[in-house]
């Protein structure tokens, strides 16, 4: 098998997980952070992200000698050359957050850029892995200014919680270069995965990256406003999208309707497809729609709220305590990057509600929550006590586990707010407890 020296740059979810795997696939491979602190704590295994097996293969990584830290770019290429071999590959994984106006900001990879030009040898591919704005390889290629080294562009289809899966279980791997040789050898880094390859140019690669998120934020939007709309008539969503799901052209993926969708790809994604449509003189209006439905959802569960609590829609929640279980973007993660949940609690706060939350992502994570917008506790029990109603906004399996009764002895209003349709109603019913998902029809306890 042949070995490819690596480096990669930035560790976030991305870059750490893109190193960790490559390494597990055989590479060498040296990561590279400016967080000097972060760094120490990777070389002592400490992964500091909440990430399903990741953590073991960074040790594995680690005691098998394929996988190293340094902080710096440079560094990273200067490890790789004093053990014989310059660096053949170098991942650009650095944040790209979503500017003024919507704008990705480029500032992290152009920082990389130039602190690696002169030192990038002869032949070398330099590949953007982070989600960049379409025509970004050109504009890689003017900054660097080396005609010898190749630019490819490797989108990253990695989802939260399962990263490490998806990077070893892929899809598809999509690469994009004007560079035939380049892009080849990139694509031979994924081949014991078997999975099918995309060889493009690079502005397709990027393309393809926009484009499947922008359709599956728009997918989203699709079934949160038919599920208002089945509340409407009187149907269930839960029935609708079984029986659309079952549709090959459609399939069930991202067919759950929820309080809005979040995280750090699709709001960042889709307000920068956005701005790409503008600067080409086209009027998005199928996107931009799915934006203001999604900004609108946030304030449609904050009305479900009202509803079940005061008895009408527009009823006060001055100083109603609520209990919200579940705060991160997503289960199965600790981010809380533009998260639906605190986008919804910002809301109840604006109303006047008093807020205490629960979430088994955050607690033990140092994650940093404002406490002047919520009180996080870390124990169901403790965040239910005396509340005027349970609301819940993460899909953590882990809340259908909880005594509900006993929450329903805690609570001071009889009622939970279901926004992920993800508890039992029958289970919610026999505690006593009035339940109200999204897009079907409340249920309250038999007398």
């Amino acid at each position: 098998m042949f070995v490819r020296r690596i480096a990669v740059v930035g560790t976030g979810y991305v870059g750490l997980t893109t190193g960790a795997c490559l390494a597990s696939l055989g590479h060498r491979v040296v990561c590279a952070d400016v967080d000097p602190a972060k760094i120490d704590r990777l070389r002592d295994g400490e992964i500091g992200i909440r990430e399903d097996g990741l953590a073991d293969l960074v040790v594995e990584g680690m005691a098998a000698g394929r996988l190293s830290f340094v902080v710096g770019a440079s560094a990273a290429l200067e490890e790789l050359a004093r053990e014989g071999d310059p660096v053949e590959v170098v991942f650009l994984c650095v944040p790209t957050p979503m500017g003024v106006g919507g704008v990705a900001d480029l500032g992290a990879v152009e920082a990389v850029l130039e602190e690696t030009r002169a030192a990038l040898p002869r032949g070398a591919v330099v590949v953007t892995k982070s989600t960049v704005p379409v025509g970004t390889a050109e504009r890689t290629a003017e900054l660097l200014g080396r005609d010898d080294v190749g630019i490819v562009s490797n989108p990253e289809f990695l989802r939260e919680g399962t990263a490490v899966h998806d990077f070893l279980n892929p899809d598809r791997v999509v690469v994009g270069s004007s560079q035939q040789d380049a892009a080849e050898r990139v694509a031979a880094l994924y081949s014991r995965l078997g999975a099918p390859t995309v060889l493009t140019d690079a502005t397709s690669a990027e393309m393809i990256k926009y484009s499947a998120n922008c359709f599956l934020a728009m997918k989203l939007s699709y079934v949160n406003a038919i599920a208002e709309l089945c509340e409407r008539l009187d149907a269930d969503i839960a029935d609708v999208t079984e029986g659309i799901g079952y549709d090959r052209r459609i399939g069930q993926a991202f067919l759950a309707p929820g309080p809005g969708w979040g995280g750090s790809c699709l709001p960042k994604d889709t307000h920068a497809l956005l701005q790409v449509a503008d600067a080409a003189d086209f009027e998005f209006r199928l996107l931009r729609a799915t934006i203001d439905t999604n900004d609108r959802q946030r304030q449609r569960m904050v009305d479900k709220i009202r509803t079940m609590v005061t008895g009408k829609r527009g009823g006060s929640l001055s100083r109603r305590k609520l209990a919200l279980f579940g705060l991160t973007f997503k289960a199965g993660t600790d981010d809380l990057r533009d998260s639906p949940a605190l986008g919804v609690a910002a809301l109840l706060k604006q109303a006047g509600a008093e807020l205490v939350g629960y979430d088994p992502g955050v607690v033990g994570s140092g994650a940093s929550i404002d406490a002047n917008l919520v009180t996080v506790v870390d124990d169901p029990y403790l965040a239910a006590k005396d509340v005027a109603a349970i609301v819940i906004l993460t899909e953590w399996p882990e809340f259908r586990q909880l005594d509900w009764r006993r929450l329903a002895g805690l609570s001071a209003g009889a009622c939970v707010v279901d926004t992920r349709n993800l508890l039992d109603p029958d289970v919610l019913d026999r505690a006593g407890l009035t339940w109200a998902g999204v897009g079907r029809s409340a249920r309250t306890p038999a007398s």
